[in-house]
């Protein structure tokens, strides 16, 4: 087990920007420094530079946690592991980020999403440490979930992109949506690109009464209805700029939600639907935590060590 003092580092990829934290594995932030996202060949090398600074520092790390926006390899026996998939973010489809960031660093490296990692950094720190069965879910730049089970994230061949779920339209709406991959799927219809898409306005400065919020909500909503039939999570948390900036989503999404189960699922978690649908223990803090999160899984394992998950 880590010691509670050891240091950690973790670089969080987002969609806008990087963030590249130091941390104790008690989850005290120690330092964090922020890099745009842009191209890789400018934000790897910044990245790189912070990371070998504080190696080479008196606060040198024992572990590099990374969690990084999708679709990115996590199969750790691909020949493909630790590279970006297929993405609308310019020069990023097939950047190999885990060798990238790693090489040259003597310690243990863990991979992961941005939104599984934040999904653990809440069950190791926050709202979830009772939970072994939960669902994080990030409405921001894109619509992410790390979706727990067990305790640990769900994998198979890759990672979950329940964002890329098509759903059920609201009978009144029929904008196409502005995913380039499927249109109106729930990443499509309530991410942040995609309400300033159908608005002409950014989405923290929409009035909060506005009618889109029930369009957005009734999108997260349906997707929440699937995941509550599939995976039962003990409690959804709901993180990201989005729902940072506009609160008033939540009492939406919620009585969406049970409006859309339709009293077919009996359990108290739904029946205490405020205490159910919530925002994270960790607020703003579970997504620079999430790559702390991961490293703290490998930290004290043979140096050089590839692992996917904490």
């Amino acid at each position: 087990m880590v010691m509670s003092n050891a240091i950690l580092a973790g670089v969080e990829l987002g969609g806008t920007k990087c963030v590249c934290v130091l941390a104790t594995a008690a989850g005290e932030i120690l330092a964090e420094e922020r890099v745009p996202t842009g191209s890789p060949g400018e934000a790897l090398p910044a990245i790189k530079t912070i990371l070998r600074g504080w190696f080479e520092s008196d606060r040198a790390f024992s572990a590099l946690g990374i969690a990084s926006f999708g679709p990115v390899e996590v199969d750790r026996t691909s020949p493909r592991w630790g590279q970006i998939g297929q993405t609308p973010k310019p020069g990023w489809s097939g950047v190999a980020i885990a060798q990238e960031l790693s090489g040259g660093l003597p310690v243990p490296v863990a991979l992961d999403t941005d939104v599984t990692g934040a999904a653990l950094a809440e069950q190791r720190w926050g709202a979830a440490a009772e939970l072994r069965d939960f669902a994080y879910v990030t409405v921001g730049t894109g619509v992410g979930v790390g979706l727990i089970v067990d305790g640990s994230p769900i994998g198979g061949f890759g990672h979950a992109e329940l964002g890329h779920m098509r759903i059920a339209r609201m009978p009144s709406d029929s904008w196409p949506g502005s995913c380039p991959y499927h249109g109106d799927c729930v990443e499509g219809l309530a991410a942040g690109p995609a309400i300033a898409a159908r608005s002409g306005i950014r989405a923290s400065l929409i009035a909060p009464h506005d009618p889109i919020w029930n369009y957005v909500g009734h999108a997260i909503a349906q997707m929440l209805h699937n995941i509550v039939l599939t995976a039962t999570p003990r409690r959804i948390f709901l993180g990201g700029g989005v729902m940072t900036a506009q609160p008033q989503l939540f009492p939406i999404i919620r009585q969406a939600l049970l409006q859309s189960i339709n009293g077919y699922v009996s359990s108290p978690e739904l029946d205490r639907i405020d205490e159910y649908v919530v925002a994270p223990g960790l607020g703003v803090r579970a997504g620079p935590l999430g790559p702390i999160a991961l490293a703290a899984g490998v930290a004290g394992t043979e140096s050089g060590r590839i692992s996917r998950i904490a």
